[in-house]
């Protein structure tokens, strides 16, 4: 496992939490693109590294990193889902770091989970209609969602934690492509419940018949956004992995 706290005495795990806690606050703050179906709410740059965390910190710390860092970003950037706003990225960093200490079957479970909740869920639109001249077609809006959770029950989901450890270039860069594939697929079903759950009327301002055309809307946009993601977490974690190992990471079989 890449674990930079491995052995480490306490001084040195409160140093890194302290310093990895104060990057995603910092990166929460910044703002990246627009978050399409919520007014004035945007992604933020920490959405790229929340995956990376569970490689690096493990899923225990990166996850406490990326809540504690998520509440401090508060201060500067308001809340969009009631101070639930640290769950979405929680799931990634916890899942990846869970992947790489090989317990895939918490993962699966919790993927599944997630994903039975959201296509269960009233204000979730299963199938979307999509017009190609003068034929519709019906289809799964959750279809990304299918597809990530298939690579992770298959040998992909655990060569990619093994690739991961390598020296070799191009497998740590598959190998994080595939976990932040997964974790941020995860992230997005996460978000999205809080999104049906939060932003929906009485509680928040959204009116319930409004989410069919919500999800219609994002339909074609969200695969290309969640795959940005992974491109970018891809080619910050690459160089910063192989970075952290030939310092002071730690490697476990």
């Amino acid at each position: 496992m890449v674990n930079i706290l491995n052995n480490a005495p306490r001084t040195k795990i409160i140093a890194i939490l302290s310093i990895f806690t104060a990057l995603y606050a910092v990166l929460r703050i910044i703002p990246s693109v627009p978050m399409i179906g919520t007014s004035g709410a945007t992604f933020s740059l920490s959405d790229i590294i929340a995956p990376l965390y569970g490689i690096i910190l493990g899923p225990y710390t990166g996850g406490l990193s990326v809540i504690i860092g998520s509440f401090i970003a508060m201060f500067g950037k308001p809340p969009v889902f009631l101070g639930l706003d640290f769950l979405p990225a929680t799931v990634a960093a916890v899942s990846t770091g869970l992947l790489i200490k090989k317990k895939w079957t918490y993962v699966i479970a919790l993927n599944v989970i997630l994903l039975a909740a959201f296509l269960i869920y009233p204000l979730t639109s299963v199938l979307i209609d999509i017009q190609i001249d003068s034929t519709t077609i019906s289809l799964p809006f959750a279809w990304l969602h299918i597809v990530a959770l298939a690579v992770l029950i298959s040998p992909l989901g655990r060569k990619a934690a093994k690739w991961v450890i390598t020296n070799d270039t191009a497998r740590i860069a598959t190998g994080i492509a595939i976990l932040a594939f997964i974790a941020t697929m995860m992230q997005h079903l996460m978000g999205n419940l809080l999104f049906e759950t939060v932003m929906a009327q009485p509680i928040g301002t959204i009116p319930v018949d409004a989410y069919p055309g919500i999800w219609t809307s994002i339909f074609l946009v969200y695969p290309i956004e969640r795959l940005a993601l992974v491109a970018l977490a891809t080619i910050v974690g690459t160089p910063l992995v192989r970075i952290l190992k030939n310092t002071f990471l730690t490697t476990e079989q």
